[in-house]
C-alpha cells in the first residue's frame, strides 16, 4: 500500500475502500506513515468528505488501535452520553447516577476543558479525593460495583485518536464532519456500549453555531454508530446562553448537586431528562418516553440519584460532603434597559478562563473556585443597575473577566422568542 495513492484517491474524491483506510491508520499509529502524510489525507477528507461506509471504517480501524472494555456476556446494558461541548454543561453529573438508579450501566469516560467549553473531569476534580485516573480495571469495577462511573481515557485507549486529534489541530482540519464523528465515536465505542445518546449542540457557545451544521454532526454521528452495531440516537440542544445558572467547576458541582435533590434549575433537567429517556427507550427499559420521564424523575424525588453519585464519588477516592472552596462573588449591573436579546456564551466560557477557571492549554493549572452565575436569561426585561451576572473570583483576576461577561449580553426593546431547549433530528 503506497499512501500517496491513497492520499491522492481522497484527494480526486474517489471513495476508499475498508482495508485501505485499515492499513493508513495502523501504518500511522506504527509510525511507518509520517505526520505529514496524515495531515494530507486529513485535509483531503476536509475537502472531499467521506460516506457513511468510509466514515464508519475510519472509525472502527481508530477504535481498533487501543484497547476497549471487556463485559462478562449478559448483564445489564452498557450505556453512555456524549455531548459535543457547551457552557454551563454538567449534565453527565447529573446524568450517570440517574441511569444507574434505573439499571442501566454507565461506563463514562470523559474529557477536560479546552477552549472556551469546560470538561467534565475539571469538574469532578474541584471534589476533594476524586480520581479521573482510573485504570480500565478499576473502571470496570467500579462500574460493576456502584453501576456508573466517570474517569478520563487512560493512554491505551484509541492511540490513533490522540495522534490525529493533536494533528487535526495544527493543520486546520478540526470542522471535518468525517474526523469529528470518527474521533468522538471511536472513544465512545471503546467502552464496549450497548446503546449511545449525542448532545449535539448548536449557538453561540457550540461548536456547531448553526442547527443545520449540528443536525448534519448528528446524523453522521447516528449514521455510523448505528452502522457498527451501537443503539445510536441524537438530540439538538440549544447552546445560545449557558446551560443552568452556573458556569465554572466548584459552582458547576454544587448546582449538579443542588438539582439532584431537587433544587436546580428547569433548562438542566430539562435536557438531562431528555437524554436520559433517549437511553431508557433504546436499550428497553422503557417502553415509551413519558414512562423513561416518570422513572427517570423518581430517581431525583426519592434522593436515590444523589446518593448514587455520592457512592460513585466515593469509589472513585473523592468525598462529596467535604467543602468545595468558591471565591468571593461580585455582580455585574445592567447598563442600559430593555430585554435580553442575546447572550454570547464563548464570551462567558472566556471569562472563566480568564479567571483561570479554565485552560488555554492542556498543561494549565485550574482555580476550581471561581466562576459565573447568571442571574437572567435571554427574553427577561431588565433596568439599569440590575444585577445580569455574578463572578466568583479573587479581587485580582476580575477585570478582563468583568468585561467580557459585561459584553456578552445584548439588549431589545421588544421582547424577542425564544427557540425550544431540545429539537429531536
Amino acid at each position: 500500500m503506497n499512501p500517496v495513492w491513497l492520499i491522492a484517491k481522497k484527494r480526486d474524491g474517489e471513495v476508499l475502500a475498508d482495508a485501505e483506510i485499515g492499513a493508513f491508520i495502523s501504518g500511522y499509529v506504527a509510525g511507518s506513515i509520517p505526520d505529514y502524510q496524515m495531515s494530507a489525507l486529513a485535509m483531503a477528507i476536509y475537502l472531499q468528505g467521506m460516506s457513511v461506509a468510509e466514515t464508519a471504517s475510519l472509525t472502527q480501524h481508530m477504535l481498533a488501535s487501543g484497547a476497549t472494555f471487556q463485559w462478562p456476556r449478559g448483564g445489564p446494558p452498557k450505556v453512555d452520553k456524549h455531548s459535543t461541548g457547551g457552557i454551563g454543561d454538567k449534565v453527565s453529573i447529573l446524568l450517570a447516577p440517574m441511569l444507574a438508579c434505573c439499571g442501566l450501566r454507565v461506563p463514562m469516560i470523559s474529557g477536560r476543558g479546552l477552549g472556551a467549553t469546560g470538561g467534565t473531569l475539571d469538574k469532578l476534580e474541584s471534589i476533594p479525593g476524586y480520581r479521573t485516573d482510573l485504570s480500565l480495571a478499576e473502571m470496570r469495577e467500579v462500574v460493576e460495583a456502584v453501576g456508573c462511573a466517570i474517569s478520563g481515557a487512560t493512554a491505551d485507549i484509541v492511540p490513533a485518536d490522540r495522534k490525529l486529534y493533536a494533528l487535526r489541530d495544527v493543520t486546520a482540519t478540526v470542522p471535518s464532519i468525517p474526523l469529528i464523528t470518527a474521533s468522538i465515536l471511536s472513544k465512545k465505542l471503546a467502552e464496549g456500549l450497548d446503546a449511545l445518546v449525542l448532545d449535539v449542540k448548536f449557538g453561540s457557545g457550540a461548536f456547531m453555531k448553526s442547527t443545520e451544521d449540528a443536525c448534519a454532526l448528528a446524523q453522521s454521528l447516528v449514521h455510523t454508530g448505528t452502522q457498527m452495531g451501537v443503539e445510536t440516537t441524537a438530540l439538538l440542544t440549544d447552546m445560545n446562553q449557558p446551560l443552568g445558572r452556573m458556569v465554572g467547576n466548584a459552582v458547576e458541582v454544587n448546582e449538579s448537586v443542588a438539582t439532584l435533590q431537587g433544587s436546580g434549575p428547569p433548562d438542566l433537567m430539562e435536557v438531562t431528562l431528555a437524554l436520559g429517556v433517549e437511553l431508557l427507550v433504546s436499550t428497553g427499559y422503557a417502553k415509551t418516553r413519558e414512562s423513561g420521564r416518570i422513572q427517570l424523575q423518581k430517581t431525583v424525588d426519592t434522593g436515590a440519584a444523589y446518593e448514587k453519585l455520592a457512592e460513585m464519588v466515593a469509589a472513585q477516592g473523592g468525598d462529596l460532603a467535604a467543602p468545595r472552596a468558591v471565591a468571593p462573588g461580585t455582580e455585574i449591573l445592567a447598563t442600559q434597559r430593555g430585554y435580553v436579546a442575546s447572550v454570547d456564551a464563548e464570551q462567558l466560557g472566556q471569562a472563566v478562563i480568564a479567571l483561570r477557571g479554565g485552560r488555554q492549554q492542556l498543561g494549565d493549572a485550574l482555580d476550581y473556585s471561581t466562576g459565573i452565575e447568571m442571574l437572567v436569561q435571554l427574553g427577561e426585561k431588565v433596568d439599569v443597575g440590575q444585577p445580569l451576572a455574578r463572578i466568583f473570583a479573587p479581587i485580582t483576576s476580575r477585570e478582563e473577566a468583568t468585561r467580557r461577561v459585561a459584553a456578552a449580553f445584548s439588549y431589545c426593546d421588544e421582547q424577542p422568542n425564544a427557540g425550544p431547549l431540545v429539537v429531536s433530528l
